[in-house]
């Protein structure tokens, strides 16, 4: 009952897990063929993005998704209104979304599994640097279809990401007391990750795919990545780029046994001891600590911390999230820079773009914690 309780009292507080709420990262960004670079802030904007989903499709929008590994494919593209404000989805208070006052959704058309692959590949041909990048986006809990959508877009046009946005969905209950039924959806939908990964790392001209989830897909997309690894493609085959977690909802011998597989200098974790959303989490798991919801400041989990072998931001002085504070990431805009600048990271076969940082409230554990691998598994 209490445990009831608890979950009835922040439910008025938690609606979808991970709000996006993004701020132009800092720092030059990619001008080849990114769409975004030449266009001013309050712009309209289309935002076209791939989506993979798992989700039971719509029978009119549907081709056969039992017959695809339970993933079934769709284009879509999601306009974002002139006059967009940065860290907002701007949607009417009542009545219906207009076309250049709200984010709607003006494409939405089903493709074969084929078809999402060619799409992809042919959007990358000719581009050069982090512009042949796929960001893949992964939400969390209680999320619909449209949100994740209209949250994606957000992430692109406010990040000025160039690359190809693909937005991996799963099912979920959209109740904020189906937490187990969601871990079950998320559960089901592993394999489908993991294959839609492979297939993006396959895809011609693509640069690097990084990942983005928030939440329970932390947990899915670190699940995905697993199951590549076990089936002889580890980092993708070396096209995994950057592995974005923010407030993992993960219990942290899971992530222990998840990191094993995985190369620590690519995975960066978001954690906050404010997050009341993963302390919720971490009761309903009978007090087993979130990966999330860890603090670097205190000695135990600042120990813990030093053996993932990951680099962590502790994000707990940012400003936002409200008052369930699961959405600081993306309310938060130091929060967003650092997102920002990993995705626009210079490397080798870039064009040489890099971002700077600069935030009080956002602390990179620096070496003293990532430097460390992560120990084997007990």
């Amino acid at each position: 009952m209490l445990r009831g309780a608890l979950i009835l009292g922040l439910a008025a507080g938690l609606s979808g897990c991970g709000a996006i709420a993004l701020e132009s990262m800092t720092g030059a960004v990619p001008s080849i063929s990114n769409p975004f670079a030449s266009k001013p802030p309050g712009e309209a904007m289309d935002v076209t993005m791939f989506v993979a989903s798992t989700r039971p499709a719509a029978r009119n929008n549907i081709r056969r998704a039992g017959e695809e590994g339970n993933a079934h494919f769709a284009m879509a593209m999601v306009s974002v209104p002139p006059g967009h404000q940065a860290g907002a989805v701007e949607q009417p208070s009542f009545g219906k979304a207009q076309a250049g006052k709200h984010f709607v959704v003006m494409l939405d058309r089903a493709i074969s599994r084929e078809e999402f692959g060619r799409s992809i590949a042919t959007n990358l041909s000719g581009r050069v640097g982090s512009n042949r990048d796929v960001l893949v986006f992964v939400h969390g809990f209680n999320t619909g279809l449209e949100e994740a959508r209209f949250r994606l877009a957000q992430i692109v046009a406010d990040g000025r990401f160039g690359g190809v946005p693909v937005l991996f969905t799963w099912p979920t209950r959209g109740d904020i007391t189906a937490y187990a039924a969601d871990k079950d959806s998320a559960t089901a939908s592993r394999d489908a990750l993991s294959r839609t990964l492979l297939e993006l790392a396959g895809t011609p001209g693509v640069g690097r795919i990084h990942v983005l989830a928030h939440s329970m897909g932390g947990w899915l997309a670190m699940e995905g990545l697993r199951e590549a690894a076990i089936s002889g493609h580890p980092n993708l085959d070396g096209r995994l780029g950057e592995v974005m977690l923010a407030a993992p909802d993960i219990d942290l011998s899971v992530f222990r046994q998840q990191m094993a597989k995985l190369d620590g200098a690519r995975v960066s974790v978001f954690t906050s001891a404010n997050d009341r959303a993963l302390s919720l989490s971490s009761f309903i798991a009978r007090d087993r600590p979130r990966v999330g919801a860890m603090n670097p400041a205190n000695a135990n989990d600042r120990n813990a911390l030093k053996r993932l072998g990951v680099t962590i931001y502790d994000v707990s002085g940012a400003q936002g999230g409200g008052f369930i504070g699961h959405d600081v990431y993306a309310d938060a805009p130091s929060v967003i820079r650092v997102i920002g600048a990993q995705l626009g990271r210079s490397r080798a076969d870039d064009s040489g773009v890099s971002s700077v940082l600069g935030s009080n409230d956002v602390r990179p554990q620096g070496p003293d914690i990532s430097a460390e691998p992560l120990a084997p598994p007990r």
